[in-house]
Formats: structure tokens, C-alpha cells, sequence
């Protein structure tokens, strides 16, 4: 159930045409000023958005490469704003950062994007991600649940000392490597079981204090003593050390300054789930009305109108479609934002919609916003044979520690029974490892 579960939430959430070409014309939106700025400038897109793993939410990633004796932060931030481009205070620069970047908010689109210059690292990484999801079928699925996971506890941004993408993407790759699953490259493995488990190691089994990842030759644990030597004076592997595959002696995951809330989190994930598919869960009061993986993650109503107003902006319209410009011809430019439009949810939603209680986390200290899933939308996205939708449950879910929050995740009942449920029975897996690193995940 839970691996379905997931299929079905990667079906849904997984980005739409219309979500592409919106994002398009953000970037070329502020191609445009970079190019008035410096014609000879070159603009490319990497991270989430280039390898298609973003979330409806998530940032675009921007690079711009061209010659400057100091990078032009504050000038590409002045035009900006006169261009209108960015909303009014959204844009920051923060030239103290580890990289560089500009942070803005799209006026149009309310997409948020991160401009940086003259890093080459971040192309060749989605390259690296690309070749890695060709071997490992099954990281897409992996990693979108869990960037969703992070993303409502605010412990996805490395700016707050979350875990970036790009981090999280090779701690995924990395349990893959060391995994002794036979299936773990097979497109047909089972999610569920993969999601758990990847949990159980981040959240309690791995050694942070000890332990580093490296993924380059087949994947390896480090011992941070080791690495210590061969970095330069005065400096120390982060608690999250991740050698960077593109450029030996970087760590990925030194900004990441709240490894430690990531890691609880992940073990509350662990707990919850495991919970959710042992033998005795068909015991539970309301077992099968309810979402397994609705306990640890949620979509909010508002993403789903957000969505539905891309798909009305940016969706394919026929020749009776009104305009925007009302000229009979689209220009591409929205009416106006979600935010403007002040969308409620209607009657007919709010019946075909129910909330679940689900598990937050324990470390983040913040209530995170309501969330539901539109039903009716995640009706058209099944392709399960018979209809098949987040499944909607009642108030009487699994109550998580701490802050709890709402949500609905996936089947309905006409489905059950069509397969075997494949439980996780919690059997403690080990990691390949050198002899000499043996206590290293210990």
C-alpha cells in the first residue's frame, strides 16, 4: 500500500507542461534584463528544475557566466527592480554566502529563483543526477517524497541550515549504492520499503559524528579523521560531511547547520511509518480509510489552487478561451496571481476533501500551514486501471508529537485487494563497509 501510495503522490506532484512553460518565461524574463546588462552574458538553468525533480513550489536555480573583475551583485539587483521583475522586497543579495547568490520572488508568476555567477559546479551536477537516475530508477520517486517531507518542516533550505537538493539527492544515491537489496536498481522495487529504510539509516543508525558519504567508485563511507587531513588549516568536516563527487576536498553539506533536526525528523518519519505497515496495523481502528504516507507528508489546498491557476493560465486554451489581453491573443502574461485572485476552495471541494491528522515533527518549533489535496484533481492523474486517489481519512489518524498537522494521501477502496500488500516487517539491514570502518554506522 505505502509503495503505491508513493507511485501516486510522484504521479500527482510531478511537474505539468504548463508548470514548465510557466517557469520558461520566468527565466526568460530575467535573461532579458541580464542580456540588456551584459549582451555577451550566458544564462543556464541547473538544479531541480533542469533535472525535472521540483516540486510545484520549489526555487529555479540560475546561473550566469560571463567576465567581471568583482561579481555584479548589486547591479543585476538594481535592475531587477527597475524592471519590475521581482516583487517589491523579495529580492536580497547575500554576498556573504559560502556561493553567491541573488534571491528573488517573480511579480507574475510568485516562483522564487536564486541567481548565481560563474558556477560551473551546478551544471555539471544536474549532468551527475541525470546519470544516476538512469541507474537508480527508482531515486525520483525517493527523492520527491522526501524533499516534500523536509519542505514543510522548513528544513530544506541551506540558507536556514536545511538540507539543499543537491544534499539530499546524494545521501539518496548513497543508501542506494550501499544497499544490499538486490532490487534497489530494479524499476519495480518496492517504495515503500526503500523510503523506510532510508529513513531507519538517516535517523538512527548512521554515525554523524564519525561518518562521512562519498559517492564517487561505487559509493563509500569515510571516516572524518581521515578526511580532516587532507583538508586546510582551521577547517573541520561538517556534521553532514558529503565530499563533493564534482570537486574532491568540497563538502556539500557544510552549511547545513541543523543536520541534527533533519536527522529527527527522519527518525520520527521512521517510527511512524514502520508503525503504519507492521502486521499489527490491520488491528487499528480505521486501518484501511486511512493514508500511510499521509502521516509524514501533506499537500496544502493552497499548492493545489496554485496549480489549477497555472493550468488555466498556462494550459493549452481553444480558440473561445478570453484572453488576457483580450485581444484573442495570449501574451503569456497572467491576469493576475493566485495571491490577487484570492481563490477559495469551493462547496463541491470542500465535500470531496477531508482532512487527516498527521505526524509533524518534534525539532522545527513551527506550525506548518494546513494542507489538503484536491481529490478531484488527483482523480484525472491515476493511471492504476481503476480510479485510485489520495485516500481521504478521517480525524483519527496517527497522532504525532508535537505540532500536528492535516492532509489527505491516497486509494480508495475499490483498489484494495487488487494486489498483495507488501508489508515492511522491520528487519534491521546492513551496509557494505571496509572492515577497518566497520563501527562507522554503528
Amino acid at each position: 500500500s505505502l509503495h503505491e501510495e508513493i507511485n501516486d503522490f510522484y504521479k500527482y506532484m510531478s511537474p505539468r507542461p504548463e508548470e514548465e512553460r510557466m517557469r520558461m518565461e520566468v527565466v526568460n524574463r530575467i535573461e532579458n534584463v541580464i542580456k540588456e546588462l551584459w549582451p555577451n552574458a550566458d544564462v543556464q538553468i541547473f538544479g531541480s528544475f533542469k533535472t525535472g525533480l521540483y516540486l510545484p513550489t520549489s526555487d529555479i536555480d540560475l546561473v550566469v557566466f560571463g567576465k567581471w573583475e568583482t561579481l555584479p551583485l548589486w547591479t543585476l539587483e538594481e535592475a531587477l527592480r527597475k524592471h519590475n521583475v521581482a516583487d517589491k522586497g523579495s529580492v536580497k543579495v547575500l554576498d556573504k554566502a559560502t556561493v553567491p547568490i541573488i534571491k528573488l520572488t517573480d511579480s507574475f508568476t510568485e516562483v522564487k529563483v536564486d541567481i548565481s555567477f560563474n558556477v560551473q559546479n551546478g551544471v555539471k551536477a544536474a549532468d551527475l543526477i541525470r546519470d544516476f537516475i538512469k541507474k537508480y530508477p527508482v531515486l525520483p520517486y525517493l527523492v520527491l517524497v522526501l524533499k516534500q517531507f523536509l519542505l514543510q518542516r522548513d528544513l530544506n533550505e541551506v540558507f536556514t541550515g536545511g538540507i539543499g537538493s543537491y544534499s539530499l539527492f546524494l545521501m539518496a544515491v548513497s543508501f542506494l549504492q550501499l544497499h544490499p537489496r538486490e532490487d534497489a536498481c530494479n524499476p519495480n522495487a518496492n517504495y515503500g520499503v526503500l523510503l523506510i529504510e532510508f529513513f531507519e539509516l538517516y535517523g538512527r543508525h548512521f554515525n554523524y559524528l564519525k561518518t562521512g558519504i562519498r559517492i564517487k567508485d561505487g559509493g563509500s563511507y569515510v571516516a572524518k579523521d581521515e578526511v580532516q587531513k587532507n583538508m586546510l588549516d582551521g577547517y573541520r568536516p561538517s556534521m553532514l560531511y558529503i565530499e563533493d563527487p564534482l570537486q574532491p576536498g568540497n563538502d556539500v553539506g557544510r552549511s547545513s547547520y541543523g543536520a541534527m533536526q533533519v536527522k529527527q525528523a527522519f527518525d520520527y518519519a521512521y517510527v511512524v511509518l514502520s508503525h503504519a505497515v507492521s502486521p499489527i496495523a490491520k488491528y487499528y481502528p480505521n486501518n484501511e480509510s486511512e493514508s500511510i504516507l499521509g502521516r509524514i507528508i501533506r499537500v496544502t489546498q493552497e499548492v493545489a489552487t496554485y496549480r489549477d491557476w497555472i493550468s488555466k493560465q498556462w494550459g493549452i486554451q481553444t480558440s473561445t478561451e478570453t484572453s488576457c489581453n483580450g485581444n484573442g491573443e495570449s501574451d503569456g502574461t497572467p491576469c493576475k496571481t493566485s495571491k490577487q485572485l484570492g481563490c477559495r476552495q469551493t462547496t463541491a471541494n470542500r465535500m470531496t476533501t477531508q482532512d487527516i491528522s498527521l505526524g509533524s515533527t518534534q525539532m522545527s518549533g513551527k506550525i506548518p500551514s494546513s494542507q489538503t489535496v484536491n481529490a478531484s484533481s488527483v482523480g484525472n492523474k491515476s493511471q492504476h486501471g481503476s480510479t485510485r486517489l489520495f485516500r481521504t481519512s478521517s480525524n483519527k489518524g496517527f497522532q504525532g508529537p508535537g505540532n500536528s498537522s492535516h492532509g489527505t494521501l491516497v486509494t480508495n477502496k475499490q483498489h484494495q485487494g487488487s494486489k498483495s500488500h507488501q508489508f515492511y516487517h522491520g528487519k534491521k539491514r546492513k551496509h557494505k563497509r571496509d572492515a577497518v570502518l566497520s563501527d562507522l554506522c554503528r
